[in-house]
């Protein structure tokens, strides 16, 4: 059984991602990237799915953890009836390879340690061929599963039926070391790390990262995590930004809104620029639009809501039924449907990104204007379209207001790319489209007897995305309409005092079953009331949601109020730059449409 969703930890070595829970089991590991078949499949399962287990023997020990500040090294304290120690855990951002480091630091007394290993290879559906390749001195133990490979050094593993197990006792100012390697198989194994030198190379590199933040305000212990986990995200190879480490974590518990977000969208994405370029990080911003660049090549009319981490188009969604679901949870999907969706909102977020990194002082490169230029062109071409939106639904397509107006700010971000920073383009056209846009918007996507915004044309629901229309300068906080639509989706979108994304009951996204409020909304909800003079509701839910994350500042993509845990996939970028961007308006700062105000 995993563990409940909050329990995990993320390690990171900006490619990829381990989930360690709070009893010492990494439960969850594709390796080398975030989207590769996993090593490690319990978390969606049973341990028997793969699993890497360090925990003292004594089973009345109890633990504390916290990352070394401002990194991804995780730090966990056991106190055992005889002694205390502590596991040190990271994966080093290594140029070639891809390695697990579980060093395990004697405290005082003595701890006896267990560690049990499954690998259970290409999710749950290859078991390796193992064997003992070590001498007494350096035990090794060398398995191979197809086209990978592991090499786990630093105890003598025996085997015990498909696990492999052993004991260590470490006594104070003792150190023992415990490594995973990953490699392609037909490949030599990589020599042993020199783990003083990985530890130290791998903290100076996120700390000195981190130093680059600029935040001024309130909440900077969360806003800085919450860069570092957005960072954590992105590969740093590439440059494409991952929605969350992990797939099929569901919505709903035992349910089947169950989807893989181990891939770049590019809303999702340039909602993360936006975030680390408020915060100093242009270089960010030139790697990613360097990887657009390549993720379309010249094909702006056949653009795709998602990409793989290095820009792939092909992210067939199928399910599994070697993995059995995180607590039943089923089916478990790899690969994601959605790519095939039309969203009209996604080149608005993509313009919208851009222009601030623009202003930021990014400039233009002979493809990145012309690129920009061919999508608003793209925009104009789809104008007639209805789509599925923000939230991917899998029923009839809509006219949705939200994806109207990122429509609206995709024209309006080109209109003044040329306008006001001198870039070429047909504005006079652009701004006659964006100007029809918004007197369309206006009419169908208003209720005449509320005098609300509403989720889609012919419809009286609200949807929470309505919330990101000031924020894109379409109107000001405090426009009436706007607090119109606030004082609807209170009424009908709070659960809890948090907020859901929309009223699933409805069936407008032709699935079954509900789901819990979604935390990026709320954070969305923060920025309105903090903008609309709302300041003590602002500070009030926030202290709220921040009271969401775990003991490690970790949020995933929903909250279960009922049984106050979290639900969805983890870590959720949507949730972290939401938070960063929530804990800017409380500070005053204008947001994403500040220039235009």
């Amino acid at each position: 059984m995993p563990a409940p969703i909050e329990d995990y930890a993320l390690l990171s070595d900006c490619r990829t991602g381990a989930l360690v829970s709070r009893d010492g089991s990494i439960d969850w590991l594709c390796l080398p990237r975030f989207d590769a078949p996993s090593l490690f499949g319990a978390l969606l399962g049973e341990p028997r799915n793969g699993c890497w287990s360090l925990r003292p023997l004594d089973a009345a020990a109890t633990s504390r953890r916290h990352y070394i500040s401002d990194t991804f090294i995780l730090v966990t304290r056991w106190e055992s009836a005889t002694g205390i120690a502590e596991v040190h855990e990271f994966m080093p951002l290594h140029p070639t390879r891809s390695d697990v480091v579980r060093r395990i630091v004697g405290i005082s007394g003595q701890v006896e340690f267990v560690t049990e290993l499954r690998l259970h290879f290409d999710y749950s559906r290859r078991l390796p061929w193992v064997r003992q390749v070590g001498t007494g001195e350096e035990p090794a133990l060398h398995a191979t599963a197809g086209p990978e490979a592991v090499i786990v050094r630093g105890v003598r593993l025996v085997a015990e039926d498909h696990m492999h197990r052993a004991t260590l006792t470490v006594a104070a100012d003792e150190v023992r070391d415990l490594t995973l390697s990953w490699f392609p198989s037909h490949e030599h194994s990589p020599k042993p790390l020199d783990v003083d030198d990985a530890i130290a190379a791998t903290r100076s590199w996120w700390q000195g990262w981190a130093s680059g933040i600029q935040h001024e305000g309130s909440y900077r212990a969360e806003v800085v995590r919450s860069l570092l986990v957005l960072r954590a995200l992105t590969n740093k190879d590439t440059g494409g930004i991952v929605a969350a480490a992990t797939t099929s974590l569901p919505e709903e518990f035992g349910g089947s809104r169950n989807w893989d977000y181990r891939f770049v969208w590019l809303r999702d994405a340039a909602l993360t620029l936006e975030a680390l370029i408020a915060h100093g990080f242009l270089t960010e911003a030139h790697h990613w639009r360097r990887w657009l660049l390549r993720a379309v090549a010249g094909e702006p009319k056949e653009v795709q809501i998602m990409y793989g981490i290095a820009g792939e188009r092909d992210l067939v969604e199928r399910e599994l039924t070697s993995l059995p679901g995180y607590e039943g949870a089923a089916p478990v999907r790899i690969g994601n449907g959605a790519v095939d969706q039309y969203q009209g909102d996604v080149i608005g977020e993509v313009l919208v990104a851009l222009e601030s990194a623009r202003i930021a002082g990014l400039e233009e490169g002979d493809f990145s204007w012309p690129l920009q230029r061919a999508l608003i062109e793209q925009v104009i071409a789809s104008i007639d379209r209805p789509d599925n939106g923000i939230w991917e639904i899998r029923g009839e397509p809509q006219w949705f207001t939200h994806s109207r107006v990122m429509m609206w700010a995709a024209l309006d971000r080109g209109v003044r790319a040329v306008r006001e920073h001198g870039l070429p383009g047909d504005a006079d056209r652009w701004a006659a489209v964006r100007d029809g846009l918004q007197r369309e918007i206006d009419e169908r996507g208003v209720d005449a007897e509320q005098g609300c915004f509403v989720q889609h044309y012919g419809s009286t629901e609200v949807d929470a995305s309505l919330l990101v229309l000031p924020q894109v300068g379409y109107c000001p906080p405090d426009d009436p309409r706007m607090l119109r639509t606030v004082d609807r989706i209170e009424r009908t979108l709070l659960t809890g005092g948090f907020l859901r994304r929309y009223r699933t009951e409805s069936g407008v996204d032709g699935l079954a079953g509900g789901e819990h409020p979604f935390i990026a909304c709320s954070f969305w909800l923060v920025e309105q009331y903090a903008t609309s003079g709302r300041s003590d509701d602002a500070r009030d839910l926030m202290a709220r949601l921040i009271a969401m994350s775990n003991d490690l500042g970790l949020l995933s993509e929903e909250y279960d109020v009922e049984h106050a845990r979290q639900a969805g996939n983890t870590p959720q970028a949507l949730s972290h730059l939401s938070l960063i961007r929530a804990a800017d308006a409380l500070a005053g700062h204008g947001g994403r449409a500040a220039h235009r105000q």
